[in-house]
């Protein structure tokens, strides 16, 4: 048991110092300005516009459930005139950057491991190198940089619809004060909780990208290891996410 044990604590440190060796050799590319701009601007298009559809789509009928929950309960206590402040509070805080990353992780993160663990497999990467190219600030640059930009800005699109799949609901349903909906965001919701959101996805698409680059370049050379590399981009990146919201929520949002 303690040789098991064992094993798993020091794979667990190895894990962490290659990830974190890359996340340095990314910024270090950075600086030296290895940064290949069509490539990002590429990246920043496949990872941000191709992933609004479902962003849309998963952010609006999340608004609508929790609108409708919010309302429900809201209409027993008498304070039916502030779930629209109640849907944009828990948007701002928790759900938008949570639920976008998620799906970038799902839909992005695993591409990113797909797509280079099928160059490690083929070779490619070994004939970057032989060409005197970085694969880190040929492949892996691009990619970091568009989930630093992209995710947060996909973030605030994810309030914005949530809030509005809010007010849908308060259309349809009789528990809301449609007329009230708007209204009672402005009065009650800080700054502070949509920026300390957005600050939290900054770092959910550090990890999107940092974990999908590692999967695919230390993908072992056989063809079945793309498909479970691509899967543990996936488990390893929402995992990290929910760890990371939770340390982050305490330091941003500190008890008053």
């Amino acid at each position: 048991m303690l040789v098991a044990v064992g094993r798993q604590v020091l794979a667990f440190f190895a894990y962490f110092g290659q990830t974190t060796q890359l996340q340095i050799d990314s910024w270090r590319g950075l600086v030296t300005g290895k940064l290949e701009y069509r490539t990002t601007v590429r990246q920043m298009a496949d990872i941000g516009v191709h992933s609004l559809p479902i962003v849309v789509v998963t952010m609006i009928f999340s608004g609508m459930v929790m609108g409708y929950h919010a309302a429900v309960q809201a209409s027993k206590l008498g304070a039916g005139g502030v779930v629209g402040w109640l849907v944009a509070e828990t948007m701002a805080r928790e759900l938008a950057p949570v639920l976008v990353c998620f799906v970038v992780a799902a839909r992005a993160g695993s591409a990113m491991a797909a797509e280079l663990g099928t160059m490690k497999v083929t070779e490619q990467i070994d004939a970057l190198r032989a060409m005197a190219t970085n694969p880190v600030d040929y492949l892996v640059l691009p990619r970091y940089i568009a989930c630093l930009v992209m995710v947060p800005l996909l973030v605030f699109l994810g309030d914005v619809v949530g809030v509005t799949g809010g007010y849908f609901m308060a259309v349809l349903s009789p528990y809301i004060n449609q007329a009230a909906y708007f209204p009672s965001i402005p009065g009650h919701l800080e700054t502070w909780t949509v920026i300390a959101g957005i600050l939290k996805s900054v770092v959910f698409g550090i990890i999107i990208a940092t974990v999908g680059c590692h999967q695919g370049l230390t993908c072992p050379r056989a063809s079945e290891e793309v498909g479970r590399a691509t899967t543990r981009s996936v488990v390893y990146s929402i995992m990290l996410i929910y760890a990371a919201n939770w340390l982050f929520t305490i330091l941003l949002f500190p008890a008053r």
